[in-house]
C-alpha cells in the first residue's frame, strides 16, 4: 500500500533524526577504536623503576587472583604464598588489619571482582586492555556529552584533546577504579540531561544503574556521582515524575546502605578503609585544622610540578574558559534573546558542578595528591570536563588546537620513550619528560 502524500511531512522527521543518529553512531566508533589502540599502546609503561606497577595495583591484582583462584578475597594465605610473584617482582605487606580473623584489604569486593573475568582470560594485560576498553568508552561517551552544548567537530575534538592527553592515556591503565568511575559518571551525567529533556523512566533507572556502583568502586568518587543523583531526581521531579525519580534514588540509596552494611560486616566501618594499617585512614585529617591546610592544594593540583593537571593536560585551561562564559551568559541573560541558550547553559552548569565537586575531594578528602601521574586526583572527572571545554573551544578553536597539539605530542614522546627507556619511568612530571 502506497503511503499518501500528506503522510510524508510526517515520516520525514522521523527519518532524519534516526539518519542522524546513525550518522553520529560511525565517528563514535572511530574515536572508540582510536582512543583504545592509544591506551592500549600505554600498557605496561613503567611506574615505578624497575616494575610497570606501583604497589597498590599489586595488590588490586592480589586480591583480584585471589577471586579467580579461590572465590575469596580473604588474602591470609595469598600472603603466606607470596602468590605476588606472577606478575609483581617487589615486596608486598598487608595494608589491612585482620577483623574478625579475615584479612581483606582495603581496595574492597567490586573493582577486583569486576577485574577477575579480564584475569581469568589474560592476567595482568588482560586487566589492563580491559580497563582501557572502559577508559575508551567514557571519552566516547565525552563527545556526546559535549554535543549537548557545541555541534561537531568541536564536541569530538574537545573529547579527543583530553582523551589523548597524558592524564587519560595512563589512567586508562592503571590498575585503579578511577578511570573506571570516570565512565560511569559521564553515562549517568549523559542519561540525566536526557532526562531533563524527556522524562523518561528508561534514561532514569539506567542512569541510577550507572550510578549505583561508583561507591563500591571507589568512594572518592561519591561525591560527584552525588551531584548527578541530585541533578536526576530534581528535573524528574520538576517535570512531575516524581515517582520515577525516587525509584531512581532508591536505586542509589540502597546501594549506600548495602555497601555501609557490608563493610561494617568485613571491614569494621562504614567504607573498606575502616580497616586499612595506616593510622590516617581515610581521609588523613584529624579535624579541620588538617582540612584547612591542605586549601594550597588548590594551586598544586593544577600548575605542581609534579601533581599540576595543567602541566600535562594544558587543554583543560579551556574548561575554566567555559566557566567564564557561562557565568557571563547569565549575567548578560543571554538566554532571554536566545531560549536554546538556557540548555547550553544548564549543561554546562551540571558539567562544571561534577568537576567541582572532584576538585573539592581532591582538595579537601583525599589524604594526598601524589600518584603516578600528574592530575591523576582528577581522572574521574576527565570526561565531563573534556565535554566542558567544548563550548570554549568552538569560540576559540586556533587556542584550543594549540594546548591540543602540546597535549598530544606529550603523549607521543612519553609512550615512545616510556617504552625505550625502562627503568627510567615515565610518571609526568617526576619522568623523563624534556620539560620537567
Amino acid at each position: 500500500m502506497r503511503a499518501s502524500p500528506d503522510a510524508a511531512p510526517e515520516l520525514a522527521p522521523a527519518r532524519l533524526q534516526r539518519a542522524m543518529r546513525r550518522g553520529a553512531r560511525r565517528p563514535a566508533l572511530w574515536v572508540f577504536l582510536l582512543l583504545f589502540a592509544v591506551y592500549a599502546a600505554g600498557a605496561g609503561l613503567p611506574s615505578v623503576p624497575g616494575s610497570d606497577l606501583r604497589p597498590s595495583e599489586a595488590h588490586v591484582l592480589l586480591t583480584t587472583q585471589s577471586v579467580v583462584e579461590d572465590g575469596s578475597v580473604e588474602l591470609s594465605d595469598d600472603y603466606a604464598e607470596r602468590a605476588w610473584t606472577g606478575f609483581y617482582d617487589g615486596e608486598l605487606e598487608p595494608t589491612a588489619l585482620r577483623v574478625n580473623g579475615r584479612l581483606i584489604e582495603p581496595q574492597g569486593l567490586a573493582f577486583p571482582v569486576l577485574l577477575a573475568p579480564a584475569y581469568a582470560v589474560g592476567g595482568k594485560l588482560g586487566v589492563q586492555l580491559f580497563l582501557a576498553l572502559i577508559a575508551a568508552l567514557g571519552f566516547t561517551l565525552a563527545a556526546a556529552l559535549g554535543r549537548r552544548l557545541v555541534p561537531d567537530p568541536w564536541a569530538t575534538g574537545a573529547a579527543l584533546a583530553v582523551g589523548l592527553s597524558p592524564p587519560a592515556v595512563l589512567a586508562a591503565t592503571t590498575i585503579a577504579p578511577a578511570a573506571t568511575c570516570a565512565t560511569l559518571l559521564a553515562g549517568a551525567a549523559l542519561m540525566a540531561l536526557r532526562v531533563r529533556d524527556a522524562p523518561q523512566g528508561g534514561p532514569a533507572i539506567a542512569g541510577a544503574l550507572l550510578l549505583a556502583p561508583v561507591i563500591w568502586l571507589s568512594p572518592a568518587a561519591a561525591l560527584p556521582a552525588a551531584v548527578v543523583a541530585v541533578a536526576l531526581f530534581r528535573w524528574l521531579r520538576r517535570r512531575r515524575r516524581a515517582w520515577t525519580g525516587f525509584a531512581a534514588l532508591e536505586i542509589v540509596l540502597i546501594s549506600m546502605v548495602v555497601f555501609v552494611t557490608v563493610n561494617g560486616r568485613l571491614f569494621g566501618g562504614m567504607t573498606p578503609y575502616a580497616a586499612s594499617a595506616a593510622d590516617d585512614a581515610p581521609t588523613g585529617a584529624g579535624d579541620l585544622g588538617d582540612y584547612a591546610a591542605r586549601l594550597p592544594r588548590l594551586l598544586t593540583l593544577w600548575l605542581g610540578p609534579e601533581t599540576g593537571i595543567l602541566l600535562t593536560a594544558p587543554f583543560l585551561a579551556l574548561a575554566f574558559v567555559s566557566v567564564w562564559m557561562l557565568w557571563r551568559s547569565r549575567r548578560e541573560r543571554i538566554s532571554r534573546a536566545f531560549p536554546g541558550e538556557v540548555d547550553v547553559e544548564v549543561a554546562a552548569g551540571f558539567l562544571g558542578a561534577i568537576g567541582g565537586a572532584a576538585v573539592l575531594t581532591a582538595i579537601v578528602l583525599q589524604p594526598s595528591l601524589g600518584g603516578r601521574f600528574a592530575g591523576e586526583a582528577l581522572v574521574v572527572a576527565l570526561p565531563c570536563a573534556a565535554a566542558l571545554s567544548s563550548w570554549a573551544l568552538r569560540r576559540h578553536g586556533r587556542l584550543g588546537l594549540a594546548l591540543a597539539l602540546v597535549g598530544f605530542a606529550l603523549t607521543a614522546w612519553m609512550l615512545i620513550a616510556g617504552h625505550l627507556a625502562g627503568d627510567a619511568g615515565v610518571a609526568p612530571a617526576a619522568g623523563p619528560l624534556p620539560w620537567s
